[in-house]
């Protein structure tokens, strides 16, 4: 816990180097704050716009652990980071979120087990060690499943499809025969997820609910506001507050959910990201304050932002090729281009985004 808000001239340290850690370090600059960032590799996009910089294995207890003495308060941009490596930097310095969050979110197992647990609905699963264990859960969970990895499964991988008994040989071998959950599929109409950020005292805020949309596993659009009921919006927000008060989470929290149709629709969790997400880039331009700035001044101690929304918004990933674009997006009015900085494209890999704002309705 932080008694005090830390003052600007601070310096927020960073595990992991990508295009989160760059617009995190971005929010930073514009309260006076500094970044110090920690990659595994060099060369990393926030490289070009942190005060310091560390290069260093995550499971390199001593390096990160002389890291954390140089800064004053440490935050993830991504959620799997060692846990022994969080235990390590936390020794000297305050890491918000705290390791609970990434510990439930690094393991979809207990991820599952977590929000179940509090009474939230999640799809049908059942918990896979081995090839026996898959022919036993498919009987509890039946095809059309999902066979997911445990753990560093992101943007559709990690995961294959179960569509008949038959499958389950060739999903297991597929996942390289790793530790895994089966999941059911759920029949849902829409993707939708909840940005909210807490504060050390408890106090939380909503982002307006956004509806996202994949292509090939990997998140293509968000657009806000979802077209969704004000009463399901609320109880949506309800769920993500009840998963990061149990948390007792500090920082930005993301939690996606299924919706399905019908007359009584409903939603269910999909998962969980302890840090600023992919569908909450859109408050960049379209809030007064932003999910990254927001997640700055909550592990630093500061007073929440407002997180009213002044426009309609629909952020559009830029995946590959697709940045090859970026001077039609640039020329485009009522869009804003965001370019990582990254050296090459390559597919599937997310390059910037482009939000295109209009008139809030």
């Amino acid at each position: 816990m932080i008694d005090n808000p830390l003052p600007p001239g601070s310096t927020i340290g960073i595990l992991g180097g990508g295009q989160l850690g760059r617009m995190l370090s971005v929010a930073a600059s514009r309260l006076g704050l500094r970044t110090h960032i920690y990659n595994d590799a060099p060369g990393a996009p926030a490289f070009d716009v942190a005060a310091e910089t560390a290069v260093g294995a995550y499971d390199d207890l001593e390096a990160v652990a002389r890291f954390s003495e140089r800064v004053d308060v440490l935050t993830c941009e991504f959620e799997n980071v060692p846990a022994m490596a969080l235990e390590a930097a936390g020794r000297t310095a305050c890491l918000f979120p705290p390791v609970k969050s990434f510990e439930v979110a690094q393991d979809r197992l207990a991820e599952k087990d977590f929000i179940s647990g509090l009474g939230i609905a999640v799809a049908p699963y059942a918990p896979v060690a081995t090839l026996a264990d898959l022919k036993d859960a498919i009987l509890r969970v039946p095809p059309p499943a999902l066979l997911k990895t445990r753990r560093f499964g992101y943007d559709g991988k990690g995961q294959a499809g179960i569509h008949t008994i038959c499958g389950a040989e060739s999903a297991w071998e597929s996942i390289g025969e790793a530790p895994s959950i089966l999941e059911g599929m759920v029949a849902f109409e829409r993707e939708v997820s909840v940005i909210v950020v807490r504060s050390h005292d408890g106090s939380m805020r909503y982002y307006d609910l956004v509806e996202n949309v994949h292509k090939g596993g990997i998140l293509d659009t968000s657009t806000v506001p979802a077209n969704i009921t004000s009463a399901l919006e609320k109880e949506a927000q309800a769920i993500a507050g009840n998963i990061a008060e149990a948390l007792g989470h500090v920082g930005v929290l993301a939690v996606e959910m299924f919706q399905t149709g019908g007359a009584s629709p409903s939603l269910f969790v999909n998962e969980i990201a302890p840090r600023v997400h992919n569908s909450g880039h859109w408050t960049q331009d379209a809030c007064l304050v932003s999910q990254f700035e927001n997640h700055i001044r909550a592990i630093c101690g500061w007073p929440l932002g407002d997180v009213t929304r002044h426009s309609d918004a629909v952020m559009t990933n830029l995946i590959g090729d697709d940045v090859d674009a970026w001077r039609q997006d640039a020329a485009e009015p009522c869009a804003a281009l965001h370019l990582y900085g990254k050296s090459e494209a390559r597919p599937g890999r997310k390059m910037g985004h482009v939000t295109r704002i209009a008139p809030k309705a």
